[in-house]
């Protein structure tokens, strides 16, 4: 009998969509068990938003102030895609109880700038693609949390990968009406306010290696996102 359950689910997950992306986590699995372990001594209240995502999340090491009064957790670690977040989500979430969780993922199109290091050996995803792997992080996450708010924060412009900006554009778009479709689906379009009034990335809102955000970016990231906040929570 057990081999049998063991059989079907080999089988469940070969037609699991989530089953192409399988190779795309190992590397991160020592990032993610280090958050997990957080979850061990860190503790919240059910006030608090949870932040998932990638390096921009991580290394927001101002969050506390930028976004008080609300109550943070940061669960972001490096170099973070959907194609492995899909995997990684669930571990994420699941030891909270959170009031809203944010997602902020930056890395699946990048286009071929040599001097982004997070470009490198890393094929980028088409827009579509993008949507299908949002979709399927967020059907990951309500099988854990079936209502609490999820809010998808858009990919800021930037100048290092400015010369991708009409893909990423493009999937910022689609995601954003999946959100504007779905219930307890929220976006927060960023795009505004890190453009200038020549049409290019603001680039005093970043640190040296134009892809990150320095203080004065995070500032202002955290106006836009308890901007939003007081629409929904």
């Amino acid at each position: 009998m057990k081999k049998l359950f063991y059989l079907i689910f080999l089988f469940i997950f070969s037609c699991s969509p989530i089953k192409k992306y399988s190779g795309s986590s190992e590397k991160w699995e020592v990032d993610i068990s280090k958050l997990e372990n957080l979850d061990n001594y860190e503790k919240y209240s059910n006030n608090a938003l949870l932040f998932i995502g990638s390096s921009s999340i991580r290394g927001w090491k101002t969050i506390k102030k930028d976004m008080s009064p609300y109550e943070t957790i940061k669960r972001g670690y490096g170099g973070a895609h959907y194609t492995d977040i899909i995997h990684f989500s669930k571990r994420l979430v699941k030891n909270h109880n959170p009031r809203a969780i944010l997602i902020f993922v930056a890395n699946d199109i990048k286009g071929n700038n040599n001097e982004d290091l997070y470009s490198k050996n890393l094929s980028d995803r088409s827009p579509n693609e993008v949507k299908r792997l949002f979709k399927l992080v967020i059907s990951q996450i309500r099988s854990i949390h079936k209502e609490i708010p999820i809010i998808a924060i858009e990919t800021t412009p930037t100048p290092s990968r400015w010369n991708a900006w009409n893909e990423i554009s493009k999937a910022n778009d689609l995601i954003e009406k999946i959100c504007n479709s779905k219930s307890n689906l929220y976006y927060i379009k960023t795009r505004n306010e890190f453009i200038g009034n020549d049409g290019l990335p603001i680039t005093s809102f970043f640190v040296e290696d134009m892809l990150h955000l320095n203080n004065s970016g995070y500032k202002l990231w955290s106006q836009i996102i308890k901007k939003k906040l007081k629409n929904i929570l």
